[in-house]
């Protein structure tokens, strides 16, 4: 867990909920711009650029209202404000939601899926000695976080990541959005990729791949999201996967995909399961209700 740009890439493709003749079928307007770290790209089938552009608008405001709440690279967001001063006074609704899933997720997983990892990561992958990185550890403890409506208050020298969830709730924020804007069938791709209602022949496919390309598992999804981790897509330290647990122990999967009624689900939960034995896998995501485990395989 760390880097919220993780996943590179953001693409959105939505159909007009009616389209009234084939000349509007045939129109699609297009849009790119930047976002959560790397390039975005939206397309709507069935809408003149002029239609579009309040849609694109709004979708380009959301994602950096949403960046200013969850990223560690947005030098003013709240969760680099809380990592800055150990406390964060009336966070933000959507920053409390997803603390409130960490905590469902912590216990699910045992502790492995802990969002105060970040001083150990951050120790990591700058190659710190043994002894900055056993007090990055002592700075962990999901259960020393203490949030609620008036604040969030970290442990001494404690610190968050959320880039093992936030991409999820991110997802399911646009998608919202664009439901909003009576658009119905809708394909959300930030590596977390949300399914809304159908694609041009049925229910939208997914594959879920290596970070190689090798196509290692295909679905079918309406009305899901779908999440994948790769914990050694990305290295840090001595070539340590960037997924951890809180002891700093290396992920126990190569890869797994998760799929789940809402994209913050499915993301936390692909997250938690490169942490704990397989024969956990299936208890905990029987806890979690209409989540399915899609693919795992064994690191």
């Amino acid at each position: 867990m760390t880097r919220f740009d993780r996943r590179r890439f953001l693409t959105i493709t939505a159909a007009a909920m009616a389209i009234p003749s084939a000349a509007a079928a045939s129109s699609v307007a297009r849009w790119t711009g930047r976002a959560l770290g790397g390039p975005v790209s939206m397309q709507l089938v069935g809408l003149n650029d002029d239609a579009a552009q309040p849609i694109f608008k709004a979708v380009e405001a959301e994602l950096a209202r949403l960046e200013a709440i969850f990223s560690l690279y947005h030098l003013s967001s709240e969760l680099v404000r809380l990592n800055r001063d150990g406390q964060l006074p009336t966070p933000s609704p959507e920053l409390l939601s997803v603390l409130s899933l960490c905590s469902a997720l912590h216990t699910a997983s045992d502790g492995a899926f802990d969002p105060s990892i970040q001083p150990l990561w951050r120790a990591i992958a700058l190659k710190k000695d043994a002894d900055a990185v056993s007090r990055a550890k002592q700075a962990i403890g999901w259960s020393r976080v203490r949030y609620d409506e008036s604040s969030i208050r970290l442990p001494e020298a404690g610190a968050l990541t959320l880039n093992g969830i936030a991409q999820g709730a991110v997802t399911d924020a646009v998608v919202d959005l664009l439901k909003r804007h009576d658009l119905q069938n809708v394909l959300v791709d930030m590596g977390e990729i949300a399914a809304v209602g159908s694609g041009p022949s049925g229910p939208w496919t997914i594959g879920v791949s290596l970070p190689n390309g090798t196509l290692v598992h295909r679905l079918t999804a309406q009305d899901r999201a779908v999440a994948t981790s790769v914990p050694y897509a990305m290295t840090i330290g001595m070539e340590q996967g960037h997924i951890l647990t809180p002891t700093g122990a290396r992920a126990r999967a190569k890869i797994t995909s998760v799929s789940a009624p809402r994209a913050v689900l499915a993301d936390g939960l692909s997250t938690a399961l490169c942490l704990v034995p397989a024969s956990r896998s299936v208890d905990i995501i029987q806890a979690f209700k209409g989540a399915r485990l899609e693919y795992f395989e064994q690191a």
